[in-house]
């Protein structure tokens, strides 16, 4: 068996660009990706630290090179793309400048020993891996919540004065996106520790009381849809793209297996648009909808497919805001999974006139 590799080079001494050069590696008796690194670093060098709790990216996923090569052909394939932590701070191959990382232990410093600053730095992983950093650079760092977690029930004496730093920190909490389909194999108490942070500081708000239509009021009504009746109309003409979030929609997945629809699919389909916290920061999460919508579109979409009613507002009632932030129209029509379900029954009846009712009529009746 033949793996291919295409790792991240790039030397801020000498590079004024990265680039990727690939490698293809036969599998003897390699055990892990470390294993498959010093393999190439024999011959030709490159930037690793050679342990395995060093953390990397692959296939746009965080984990760390002791990961199995066993775990890399099941879950990746044998086509591997092997990036660093951040791009943005690479500084040798794949290693990166981590002092924004560090610099925030300094939040808490009052407060901590040697090993819960150990602990920290343990959680790099997770700092990185969080999408926030992609819109907003200065955010606290979900390691930091997770240290004020284990520091509050540590000594519950100081929770007042912990939870103050963090409510004083500009880009804190509200600005955290879950870290669930970012990391390999993710370890679900993680969110659980920074959803508790976010509790204590009453960061949330229910969806249903929020107000996600900032542009205009939306008029559409999404009638019922029984997905268990035939496909009349097939979409066979249609490239169809599926934002999901945080979880899949089964209803709407076995829809779109049984259509024609050529299915665009977006490597921001399950991105967290941090709907609980709109009502404290909506350009946050306005600006994440709008990098949905824009590789929707510049990969082909004529639609863009949701299956909840609180994506479809965001969605389709912004427009002029969208437009604003990424500094172009964004023209993609949007679709509940309802609508989507009736058009392919052909109960129109359903759909046609609440179809005029969005921002952007998709024109299908």
């Amino acid at each position: 068996m033949t793996i291919e590799l295409s790792i991240f080079r790039f030397d801020y001494k000498s590079d004024y660009l990265p680039y990727y050069k690939k490698y293809f590696l036969k599998i003897k008796e390699q055990k892990s990706l470390l294993d498959l690194f010093k393999e190439i670093d024999i011959d030709e060098p490159f930037g690793f630290e050679k342990n395995e709790d060093f953390s990397l990216v692959v296939n746009g996923l965080y984990t760390k090179v002791s990961i199995t090569i066993e775990e890399l052909v099941k879950d990746f394939g044998k086509d591997l793309t092997i990036e660093p932590l951040s791009i943005r701070r690479a500084n040798k191959d794949l290693i990166i400048d981590e002092s924004d990382f560090q610099e925030k232990l300094e939040l808490l410093n009052d407060y901590t020993n040697e090993d819960d600053k150990k602990e920290y730095l343990s959680n790099k992983l997770y700092f990185y891996a969080s999408n926030t950093m992609n819109f907003q650079y200065k955010y606290i760092g979900d390691p930091i919540l997770l240290l004020a977690h284990k520091l509050i029930e540590k000594n519950p004496e100081n929770k007042t004065s912990i939870l103050k730093i963090l409510e004083n920190q500009e880009f804190g909490v509200e600005y955290h996106t879950n870290l669930t389909n970012r990391i390999y194999k993710f370890d679900e108490s993680i969110e659980a520790k920074i959803i508790q942070v976010k509790k204590e500081l009453q960061i949330s708000k229910e969806l249903s009381k929020q107000n996600f239509c900032i542009d205009e009021k939306s008029k559409v009504r999404f009638n019922s849809c029984d997905f268990n009746l035939e496909i009349k109309h097939d979409f066979s003409d249609f490239n169809l793209a599926y934002f999901y979030g945080n979880k899949k929609d089964d209803e709407i997945v076995n829809l779109l297996n049984k259509l024609n629809a050529k299915q665009i699919k977006i490597s921001s389909e399950n991105l967290d648009l941090n709907l609980e916290s709109f009502h404290i920061n909506p350009e946050f999460t306005l600006k994440i909808t709008s990098s949905v919508m824009l590789e929707a579109f510049d990969s082909g979409a004529d639609l863009l497919i949701v299956d909840n009613e609180y994506d479809f507002k965001l969605f389709d009632s912004n427009r002029k805001s969208l437009a604003q932030i990424c500094g172009r129209d964004v023209l993609i029509p949007v679709l509940h999974k309802n609508e989507l379900g009736n058009l392919a029954f052909a109960e129109h009846d359903k759909v046609k006139l609440e179809l005029k009712k969005h921002s952007i009529d998709p024109e299908i009746i």
